[in-house]
């Protein structure tokens, strides 16, 4: 439970004790408890709103993967699994052919001695 231990967590019941008394230690944690439960109600009412808000075609979304953590592990390893689950077969019959030119076609490089396009509105 969040990284702490049995000697952590009687220190903090001793530490509670010590600080509220005997007698307001109950009312304290039952306020605690109170408190604990509005932020998540509140957490998943703006969850809920968000999604609504955002309409059918982000049905899937969830605010977890806001965090760049999750983000990449989820882009990542969600294309490399995909290329897992199917056969060799159709995962190479799907990439396509790269040869010199076609790479370079595609990523938009120039070749040796070409000069890049210049945009004089653009400056």
């Amino acid at each position: 439970m969040f990284g702490l231990g049995w000697p952590e967590i009687v220190a903090l019941v001793v530490i509670a004790l010590l600080v509220f008394g005997p007698e307001k230690l109950p009312q304290a944690a039952a306020q605690a408890g109170k408190t604990l439960r509005n932020l998540r109600q509140m957490a998943n009412n703006a969850k809920s709103d968000l999604q609504t808000g955002l309409g059918p075609e982000f049905a899937d979304f969830d605010p977890a993967d806001l965090n760049p953590k999750n983000f990449v592990r989820k882009h990542l390893t969600g294309e490399l699994e995909d290329d897992w689950n199917r056969p060799a077969a159709t995962v190479a019959a799907a990439a396509p052919a790269y040869t010199d030119s076609y790479a370079s076609e595609a990523a938009g490089e120039l070749g040796y001695g070409e000069l890049p396009p210049y945009d004089s509105e653009a400056t």
